[in-house]
């Protein structure tokens, strides 16, 4: 039997006045496939249309598989910045 060890990943709602500024965050650095998109799709679920929703990670995985996740899906992606091999992706949800 294989063991797979525990993970955390939250969903953390911010303050957004702006335009376009996050209302809530999704925190998968130092996590890999699969699980930044399995996380990714949770938190989709969890949010209303409208909302913004901003993903951190370093996978470079996710630089291709969010994009078409978020085509399959129907939801609008605003963003995405690279700095150093960390990606931010900033999403507006649609329902």
């Amino acid at each position: 039997m294989k063991r797979y060890r525990s993970y955390v990943v939250e969903v953390s709602q911010v303050s957004a006045d702006a335009q376009n500024e996050p209302t809530h965050r999704l925190n998968v650095i130092g996590f890999h496939c699969p699980i930044p998109v399995a996380e990714l799709k949770k938190a989709l679920k969890n949010m209303k249309g409208g909302e913004i929703l901003e993903v951190l990670s370093d996978d470079p995985e996710t630089y291709h598989d969010i994009p078409l996740l978020l085509m399959r899906f129907n939801h609008n992606l605003l963003s995405i910045e690279n700095n150093a091999g960390e990606y931010k992706f900033t999403i507006e949800v649609k329902q």
